[in-house]
């Protein structure tokens, strides 16, 4: 393999103009709030509010749009559309006050801390032919859709065995706050790193396919003074018979995040850090490649694109609940995880 690094084919993500008629609601202005504040104005759209509570580490006025103390006055106002970023246990509830007010709901990840509501929350949107997606940005990295398309084209041949591993000090996340009052930290909020960073749960089944079942183990051994576990090792058995193990923690310095994809052809590695992709065929050294993201490429160029996908679903009324169901299966891991951690046994899905 040469030492240059391509860049993947096709336009880099542009921020065109996608504006709704009608205003749309952020609830949370938390970090990931305000990007999606940030976001949304940058694709063009001018009629912005923000629901917070005053509970948060930042400010409101940050916003810059009009902010609502009270959830259903907000939702009183009929915003076109609701995105939920406030904490993780909070997302359920919220979004299906959001649909039954008749506005689709963009919904960070995770889905929920419980399986609570899940099935009201779809029919109601179903119901009322809503768009509903969930915020796993990592679909939309550049270098990691190139995965998918070596995997889809069987550049490695079957797929036997898959890591991912994501290691990141928690009190490096937002530097402006004690991480332990951060949602992440907190039973009560549904933090804890299997649903904080429950990602590696969503990119390895749209890439590897359908879980059967999952394996766990978890705890508090990183001395973080938490009440959630800060580390954890998940198994999970695919239905076409490969393995796949993920690593997480909030302990890691400096931070790690990867993926290895293990076929009976060659061997695929993404770096998360990096973003760069590198595939080694066993079998075929002609076809060694690497590819990195665009010049100038930033992180939140996926946080736009899946932002830009959801106001173009809502122009085209496009209501397909693919993307509330991977949601659900997300979360159905990420439970599973859980128990199986508490009980010592194999969970299936």
């Amino acid at each position: 393999m040469g030492s240059a690094l391509a860049e993947p084919k096709g336009p880099r993500p542009a921020a065109r103009k996608l504006a709704l008629a009608g205003t749309i609601l952020v609830v949370g202005l938390g970090s990931v709030g305000l990007r999606h504040l940030r976001n949304l104005r940058a694709l063009g759209q001018t009629e912005l509010a923000a629901h917070h509570t005053g509970l948060g580490t930042l400010p409101a006025d940050d916003a810059h749009v009009p902010v609502y103390t009270d959830l259903a006055s907000a939702l009183a106002a009929r915003p076109v559309a609701v995105v939920v970023a406030n904490p993780t246990a909070l997302h359920l509830p919220t979004a299906l006050a959001a649909a039954r007010a008749g506005a689709h709901v963009f919904i960070e990840k995770p889905l929920s801390h419980a399986a609570l509501d899940v099935s009201a929350l779809r029919t109601e949107v179903e119901r009322r032919n809503l768009v509903a997606q969930v915020g796993f940005q990592f679909r939309y990295h550049p270098t990691l859709r190139r995965v998918k398309a070596w995997l889809l084209d069987g550049a490695i041949g079957r797929v036997v065995s898959a890591h991912a591993q994501w290691s990141q000090w928690l009190g490096a996340w937002h530097p402006w706050e004690d991480y332990r009052r951060s949602y992440s930290a907190r039973r009560s909020l549904g933090g804890g790193v299997i649903h904080t960073l429950c990602h590696p749960f969503d990119y390895l089944r749209w890439l590897l396919g359908e879980v059967d079942f999952v394996s766990a183990q978890a705890g508090g051994m990183g001395g973080l003074e938490l009440d959630v576990e800060d580390t954890a090792v998940v198994t999970l058995g695919l239905r076409s018979g490969a393995l796949a193990s993920i690593y997480l923690d909030y302990v890691g310095r400096p931070p790690v995040h990867r993926l290895e994809i293990v076929g009976r052809d060659g061997r695929i590695c993404w770096d998360g850090e990096s973003g760069v992709a590198r595939l080694f065929p066993g079998r075929d050294g002609s076809r060694s490649a690497a590819v990195r993201p665009p010049a100038g490429y930033d992180r939140n160029q996926m946080f736009v694109a899946e932002m830009r996908r959801f106001l173009e679903r809502i122009r085209i009324a496009d209501a397909d609940p693919e993307s509330l169901v991977d949601g659900i299966r997300a979360l159905e891991i990420a439970l599973a995880s859980h128990r199986s951690a508490e009980t010592a046994e194999r969970v299936f899905l």
